[in-house]
């Protein structure tokens, strides 16, 4: 949620960052500027309304003071006409104020002014590249879609079958390998990052939903439970384990903290009908680690690169091909401040595959979330900065694992990091 104090006292500086995002956005900032003037306004009113009743109230004992029997029924009369002016006003204000808080719940997050303006992915740029493990395949490397049905571990007619499209059945080896390198990507996080490792639900409430920007705006993408309250199945593990502090106080001692988790994750993927529907790139429900910070707001752009470079310690430890990606403000999700996407290289495709988007959240989640901290001197409540980045998506990391690890006799060499928990050293028919 923006803060509206920035946008009363700078709103230039919103209307051009606010630009940044695309112009569809503009309109919606003027009717909050406008909402704002008209709510602050209905509060001065009130004031005014409350401070002439206070007059009344002493005319009224006045009155009865002196005997004027007359002159007391005259003002209460006054007072009871003050007593339903306020009533009124309050009604309004507070729709004022519900309408408000609606347009700022669905209006995004303010680029940090360090991201370049642009309108989409090809204003992006790569601020650097790891392609050391490219290999050059003496034979024309399969996707890992073929790959993987020839192989025997992916079963994508039987998902069919069971859920209907963009779904994956994994058998033998293939379940193993997905299994395994989630515990990779645990075991690196939680042993090496220091991140506590939390195994949280998988059905949040809509108010979980709320905190970090799935909803209002994104309802068409999530999978909603029929149940009463109405319950949601996560889209990613973020929800969850930024949610874990929503309306509380921390100390800014225990600042940063550091999470991970795995989860299953679902996604109705709306809007991206005959995108990437071959293989494991955009399917329904996938599975993923997440990472997720807490900082103070001095610290997170400083945190947000170690999270990526977290998330890059995976790419480096499977030796896959990768390049980082700074977003433009026209690219960058809801909630982001600050975004770069980690790509890998997929030489059966022969294009480069996002598998990772680490964000600086600013405090805009945690305002809609109100988590806050208190400075160690006690005179200062602020709220947090949230962090999250994928460490990483399991699904595309065991696409990349086949494509750039395969062999001409159709085998692929399991990467030396994930020998220990595979129990081998290549998968083969």
């Amino acid at each position: 949620m923006l803060d509206i104090k920035f946008v009363r006292a700078e709103p230039e500086k919103a209307r051009s960052a606010m630009g940044g995002r695309g112009a569809r956005y503009l309109p919606l900032l003027e009717q909050i500027i406008r909402d704002d003037a008209a709510y602050r306004a209905a509060l001065a009113e009130i004031e005014e309304l409350r401070s002439r009743r206070n007059e009344v109230s002493k005319k009224i004992q006045a009155a009865k003071s002196s005997g004027d029997e007359a002159a007391a029924q005259a003002a209460m009369s006054e007072a009871n006409a003050a007593k339903e002016a306020v009533k009124a006003r309050e009604e309004k204000t507070a729709a004022l104020e519900c309408e408000l808080n609606s347009l700022l719940l669905s209006v995004p997050n303010l680029p940090h002014e360090s991201v370049a303006r642009g309108g989409g992915p090809a204003d992006n740029k790569v601020v650097s590249e790891d392609v050391s493990g490219r290999r050059q395949f003496s034979f024309k490397p399969l996707d890992h879609h073929a790959l993987g049905e020839r192989l025997g571990i992916l079963d994508f007619e039987t998902a069919t079958k069971l859920s209907g499209s963009r779904f994956a059945l994994l058998k033998g080896q293939g379940a193993r390998l997905e299994r395994s390198i989630i515990q990779l990507m645990l075991d690196t996080h939680t042993l090496e990052g220091g991140y506590a490792e939390i195994f949280p639900p998988f059905l949040v409430t809509p108010q979980t939903m709320t905190g970090t920007g799935q909803l209002p705006k994104f309802e068409e993408d999530l999978y909603k439970v029929a149940s009463e309250p109405p319950m949601y199945l996560i889209p990613t593990a973020e929800v969850p384990l930024t949610n874990m502090y929503r309306g509380d106080l921390l100390k800014e001692a225990d600042l940063p903290r550091k999470f991970t988790a795995y989860t299953v994750c679902f996604r109705q993927e709306a809007g991206s009908y005959g995108k990437d529907t071959r293989g494991l790139i955009r399917n329904h429900q996938f599975n993923k680690v997440e990472l997720v910070w807490f900082t103070r707001p001095e610290d997170s752009m400083a945190a947000l690169e170690t999270l990526r470079a977290d998330a890059e310690k995976i790419l480096i430890k499977l030796k896959l091909p990768y390049r980082v990606v700074e977003l433009c403000t026209g690219d960058m999700g809801f909630s982001s401040a600050k975004t770069y996407d980690l790509e890998v290289w997929m030489p059966g495709e022969g294009v480069f595959r996002e598998i990772s988007s680490c964000s600086n959240c600013g405090d805009f989640q945690a305002r809609r979330m109100n988590t806050r901290f208190k400075r160690e001197d006690g005179k200062k409540t602020e709220f947090v900065h949230t962090l999250n980045g994928s460490g990483l998506a399991a699904g595309r990391t065991f696409a990349a694992i086949l494509e750039n690890y395969q062999q001409e006799d159709g085998s692929v060499v399991v990467p030396e990091a994930l020998r220990k928990y595979m129990g081998t050293d290549v998968i083969k028919l």
